[in-house]
């Protein structure tokens, strides 16, 4: 069934009527009405005026005698296509219209038809589940029509706005979809097209200038784009925000977006926002919400509605929101530090509706384990909230592990008094870390002291705290202080966190109650309770396993905190050892990356080991994201941050700074380690106490205290090490006062102490001063500087990935490094096409950050295939596939059906560079195994044998086995795809020494080809050649070498028979060649190719619009078909029109039966046949014929013609330009006159 559609536009040429009054209408355009079908790929955004509307070149149109209105029934790109369509009409509908009399009837037949079918149409294409609206379903459509999108690129959404081209702005759609940002405009007969890949994106950004009046920039590495008067600019600038993230996630580590299938859908669509849009919505709140309450990665939200809480320990009702999710109930007041609450549900006991007054109206009470009650009141819709937490209190389970969420039972020091008193039961339900979790603990862990309680207690002098002193009563103070805000505010989960518990944090936790307010700020409690047994499972399953990751935590154990006593003994090093290798074990992606030693050292200090895993969970994951991973992105990204934020509070010393660059390396100390690497242990320990509780915002507000500090000086200073020494002495000396524990020696220290040692700095006036001067940053400030941030870094890893992995291209590959690089991006683009929308490609499959560079971006088959296609300069019409699979195979030396950079330009290289004699070389191996497929034909033995011993013969063409590389990436792919552990390296250097003693493979090396293979050859040239300007003079030449190879070969045969071998078929006589036909799987290869099948059309002729019968064999006396003489050529004129494309193959006339010969198929032989000889069939392919690649270099060096086309060179460059437009890899815009698409 044709596609049945109205056009974009209204206007057209005059209308040729058929007599039911349809016609088709095609020309220069002439103005006239048109009332549009709503049809299936234009229909909301085709109005009579609209400017993305352009004219099809060829419409069907339907118009009665007496109207001046017609109606559009179809339209076509080409003659084809809408031929396609108007014989559907005349088949199924115009011998139906001559029943009717009236005109009227008959239109409205004709519409109501065409609306039948395109409604019939909509519905086989409406995926099922789909919600969204018709409307937009239309305008998607339309999308992937204008733009050539697959059917797996889903629109987003789509705005009216304006781009500027120059300083002119035109009017039009921009559309948005998960992976493109698209725009058209057609205006006045200009047209302007627009596509640019988000993760193409450097920077995106809204800003207001005089030229474009609010407007929103995207950059990429080409150009830069304004696009303005938007109806909503800030809910398009938040949507393209959210789509390049989701494309920065997909570089950093191949997360797609995945449709959120668990997110409640709304009872009515909104007609103009997508199910994605709405997804995409409902991800950003969730995220936020996770970010303020610190809640497990999984949580999702449900609903927030405006509320008060009575809070008692000021007596008031304080206004905020309520929010609501599967596992949670939390509130934030509207000012932010006025209360922050979180209940869980496996704490809550009873929710009751309470009695309504006009003091407090629409009351609900919340009652916990712990005898805590909360008291909300302005509930908008009481009923619906109270049924919506009674089912997810229903879907909690019934014993929940971490009964009571009262406070942990203190495991560094004595156990501190239950905040509010408890049921026996519910305490004897309580799961704290000092008590096995489920009872399930392996016996490595459970027998370890450390399974219970931090390092700190068992490692620290057991003298009361009266003997120290001055500090010691500091330290009563402050735990005193706790415990009473413990019994106003409540303790554990469910406690009120306000202005007064940041004071109390800021003046620092005191060493008894550190690890248990950790785990409750940063919410790692909530994931410890909810995972009972899960540590000691990955401990068990860890243990005795190796991988990279384990290699490298065994190499920084014994840099841990060496001068801490906890880590001068097995005890420390081994709980360390076990924590590290079980969160490389749950987490994979990161594994393990320096710095997470030092902090995780640290956390074992004031934590049992289960609870140190979880804080080193809800670090790595949650409040510091992408640190840890193999390019330290995260880090990277919060240093962009502060580099900005130095311009912007201290732009004096900014630029010294820059000019230093002692930014980018101090922050990244700084930042990973949380400052436990650069500061004494028990004032930096003060700072993770802060971050536990605000996050990275104190880690930035420290470091521009610090900057702040020592500006003087490090304006002063005139290198990069001067201002290292200058902050390094300043961090040394930052004391801790207070600390009780006795003093650690600091490493650091020792080497950067000086004859005058500078003052002291209390931390706690540190913080102080960080506070004062630079509390104004908001976390929403810096989780929006961090994704204009992580644009940047982003494209940077991959400029750096993209310039190694070209250096890592063998110099003699004949390409320049702009070449290269070009080619790396449009390989790159066509791998991260598989993501989008190949998800049962091998390809597909996630991409591991952590291989080389040169293995992370591989393509398949079906990818090489259209690379080939439009790289090649040996363009070969419908036989290009044939020989894009045989490439293909010649480059996959391990056989994984997936090929990387460096094998795909090696393959590239052999086309465009070296001379004559390197570029035959490339095609004759193209036409033996294992480039040539068994099915293609049958390999010589010899061929096989060969190409077996010698598993070095890649595509290279010049001193391809003295690079000695490739084995290396080969190898690494086995490992990674068989998930083994990495060889040693030693391996690879036992490799790359056997490589080099490899000789350069010469052309004696080279196998002989058969007969079989000899024709695919001369296939091949012919299809070569149907292309080039000297087409008819090439044919000729090919045609006098293919005879005088083929009488080169029989000659060769009767050598080879004379020395005793016995021919197959009997000696043929000496002025006959032999003619024996092709086996059985070669001969589908000859035979005229199925109708659809591209592929099959290796070597039959592809004439387009030609009957077979039109291509005539003329011979020199005139001869028959199948019959001829050495030198027979079709003439151009005879058998080409302006739509076909010649292609011709030239095989012996022995060596094939007749009635596998296709029409145009050029027949030369030895000498001529004579009717019997070539009607003899049932033989097989003469195994003893073949010839040397030395005999066909010779015969074609006779031909200066050929000689010309293989050394003629030619430019990637305009290729690349092509394909890259093709792939969407950079934006591509054009300004087209109507005229010039019409044709």
């Amino acid at each position: 069934m044709p596609d049945l559609s109205s056009p974009h536009g209204i206007e057209g040429s005059a209308t040729v009527l058929a007599a039911s009054g349809l016609g088709c209408r095609c020309g220069s355009p002439s103005p006239s009405l048109s009332a549009l079908l709503p049809g299936l790929l234009v229909g909301t955004l085709d109005v009579v005026l609209d400017s993305s509307a352009r004219v099809a070149p060829y419409r069907i149109l339907h118009q009665t005698q007496d109207s001046q209105v017609y109606w559009t029934v179809a339209c076509g790109s080409s003659r084809k296509e809408i031929t396609k369509h108007w014989e559907w009409l005349e088949n199924n509908l115009l011998q139906t219209l001559s029943i009717f009399d009236n005109e009227e009837d008959i239109t409205t037949f004709v519409k109501g038809k065409i609306h039948g079918i395109i409604a019939e149409e909509n519905k086989n294409l409406q995926p099922q589940g789909d919600e969204d609206p018709g409307k937009f379903k239309e305008a998607e459509l339309k999308m992937r029509k204008q733009f050539g999108m697959p059917e797996g690129e889903k629109l987003v959404n789509y705005y009216s706005c304006s781009y500027w081209k120059g300083r002119v702005p035109r009017q039009g759609w921009l559309y948005l979809t998960v992976n493109h940002l698209c725009f058209y405009s057609f205006l006045l007969g200009k047209e302007v097209s627009l596509v640019v890949q988000w993760v193409d994106v450097t920077r995106l950004e809204k800003n207001a200038t005089l030229l474009f009046p609010e407007s929103i920039r995207v950059d990429t590495r080409d150009q830069e784009l304004f696009f303005s008067m938007f109806l909503n600019i800030g809910e398009t600038f938040k949507l393209m925000e959210q789509l390049a993230n989701l494309a920065m996630r997909q570089l950093l580590d191949s997360e797609g977006f995945l449709e959120d299938k668990a997110l409640p859908r709304p009872s009515r669509p909104h007609r103009n926002i997508s199910a994605l849009k709405r997804d995409l919505d409902a991800r950003a709140k969730n995220e936020c919400y996770r970010a303020t309450f610190r809640l497990p990665r999984d949580e999702r939200l449900d609903g927030h509605t405006g509320c008060t809480l009575w809070t008692p320990f000021n007596k008031l009702h304080i206004p905020g929101q309520m929010f609501i999710s599967s596992n949670y109930i939390c509130f934030a007041s509207k000012e932010e530090d006025a209360c922050h609450l979180i209940i869980p549900l496996r704490e809550v006991t009873i929710v009751e509706k309470a009695d309504s007054s006009s003091v407090l109206p629409s009351p609900l009470s919340i009652s916990t384990k712990s005898k805590m009650t909360f008291l909300f009141a302005n509930l908008k819709d009481r009923d619906f909230l109270v049924q919506r937490i009674s089912d997810f209190l229903q879907k909690m389970p019934s014993k929940q592990p971490g009964g009571s969420g009262v406070g942990r039972k203190a495991s560094t020091v004595e156990p501190a008094p239950e905040p509010c008193p408890a049921s026996p039961k519910a305490s004897d339900q309580l799961t704290s870390p000092s008590t096995p979790l489920g009872g399930r603990q392996s016996s490595s862990v459970q027998d370890a002291p450390t399974s219970s309680q931090g390092l700190l207690k068992l490692f620290q002098r057991n003298s009361p705290m009266e003997d120290l002193g001055a500090k010691g009563a500091k330290e009563k103070m402050k735990e005193e202080s706790w415990n009473i805000h413990f019994f106003e505010y409540g303790r554990g989960m469910c406690m009120y966190r306000t202005a007064r518990t940041r004071e109390l944090v800021l003046k620092g936790i005191p060493e008894s109650l550190r690890g248990e307010l950790w785990l409750l700020f940063s919410g790692a409690w909530n994931e410890m309770v909810t995972h009972p047994g899960y540590y000691e499972e990955l401990v068990e399953k860890s243990t005795g396993k190796y991988s990279l990751a384990t290699e490298e935590i065994e190499r920084d154990l014994h840099r841990s905190m060496p001068e801490h006593p906890a880590f001068q003994n097995e005890l420390g090093i081994a709980a360390l050892r076990r924590v590290l290798t079980a969160y490389a074990f749950r987490n994979p992606t990161i594994g393990y990356c320096q710095a997470m030693n030092i902090v995780t050292s640290v956390l074992l200090l004031y934590g049992s080991e289960e609870e140190a895993f979880w804080l080193l969970v809800a670090l790595c994951e949650r409040m510091l994201p992408d640190y840890y991973n193999t390019r330290v992105v995260g880090a990277l990204v919060d240093q962009g941050i502060f580099e900005e934020l130095t311009r912007d509070f201290l732009p004096q010393l900014s630029e010294k700074m820059q000019d230093l660059g002692v930014i980018s390396s101090i922050s990244l100390s700084w930042f990973l380690t949380l400052f436990l690497s650069v500061m004494p242990f028990e004032s930096a320990v003060v700072i993770v106490d802060c971050f536990f509780y605000e996050g990275i915002k104190v880690i930035l507000q420290v470091a521009l205290a610090i900057l702040d500090a020592n500006m003087e000086q490090l304006l002063g200073c005139s290198d990069e090490g001067e201002a290292m020494t200058v902050l390094g002495r300043y961090l040394d000396n930052v004391v801790n006062k207070q600390s009780v524990s006795p003093p650690i020696p600091h490493l650091h220290a020792l080497l950067t102490s000086g004859d005058d040692p500078p003052t002291e700095v209390d931390i706690f006036d540190l913080l102080k001063v960080s506070y004062e001067k630079f509390s104004s940053l908001r976390a929403d400030d810096i989780e929006q500087m961090r994704f204009k941030q992580r644009l940047k870094v982003i494209q940077s890893l991959e400029d750096t990935a993209k310039r190694s992995v070209v250096r890592a291209i063998p110099g003699d590959i004949g390409f320049s490094i702009e070449e290269l690089e070009d080619l790396y991006m449009v390989f790159k683009a066509k791998h991260l096409a598989s993501q989008y929308w190949g998800s049962s490609r091998p390809t597909a499959v996630r991409r591991d950050p952590s291989l080389p560079y040169l293995e992370q971006y591989r393509i398949d088959a079906g990818q090489f295939r259209e690379l080939f296609a439009s790289l090649t300069p040996w363009a070969c019409g419908s036989h290009t596939p044939v020989l894009a699979g045989r490439m293909f195979r010649l480059l996959d030396e391990n056989k994984d059906s997936l090929i990387n950079f460096k094998e795909f330009v090696t393959g590239m290289s052999g086309m465009y560079h070296g001379d004559l004699t390197e570029k035959l070389k490339a095609l004759y191996k193209l036409h033996l195994p294992p480039a040539l497929s068994p099915e293609e034909a049958e390999s010589a033995l010899e061929a096989t044998h060969y190409f077996t011993e010698d598993s070095s013969s890649e595509e290279t063409l010049r001193q391809e086995e003295q690079e000695g590389g490739g084995n290396e990436d080969v190898q690494d792919k086995k490992g990674e795809e068989k998930g083994i552990s990495p060889p040693d390296y030693r391996h690879y250097l036992r490799m790359w020494a056997k490589e080099k003693e490899v000789q350069k493979e010469t052309i004696k090396d080279l196998p002989k080809m058969n007969q079989e293979q000899f024709i695919e050859l001369c296939k091949t040239l012919y299809n070569m050649f149907s292309e080039d300007p000297m087409e008819q003079d090439l044919y000729h030449a090919i045609a006098t070498v293919a005879s005088l190879l083929l009488r080169i070969g029989e000659v060769g045969k009767k050598f080879s028979v004379q020395l005793g071998r016995k021919p197959q078929d009997g000696a043929p006589e000496e002025d006959e060649l032999p003619t024996p036909d092709p086996p059985q799987d070669l001969a589908p290869e000859l035979q005229p190719p199925a109708a659809g099948d591209p592929q099959a059309k290796a070597g039959g002729d592809t004439h387009l619009g030609k009957a077979p019968q039109e291509s005539q064999v003329v011979g020199e006396g005139g001869g028959g078909e199948g019959r001829g003489s050495p030198h027979q050529l079709l003439s151009d004129d005879e058998t080409k029109d302006d739509m076909s494309m010649s292609s011709y193959s030239v095989v012996s006339t022995g060596s094939l039966q007749c009635e596998d010969l296709a029409d145009d198929t050029v027949l030369v032989g030895g000498e001529a046949q004579s009717p019997p000889a070539i009607a003899r069939c049932g033989g097989t392919v003469d195994t003893d014929w073949c010839i040397s690649f030395e005999q066909i270099l010779a015969s074609i060096l006779t031909e200066s013609v050929l000689v010309n086309f293989f050394e003629k060179r030619v430019d990637i460059g305009l290729k690349i330009k092509d394909q890259k437009k093709v792939e969407r890899q950079f934006s591509t815009s054009s300004d087209l006159e109507q005229s010039g698409l019409s044709g």
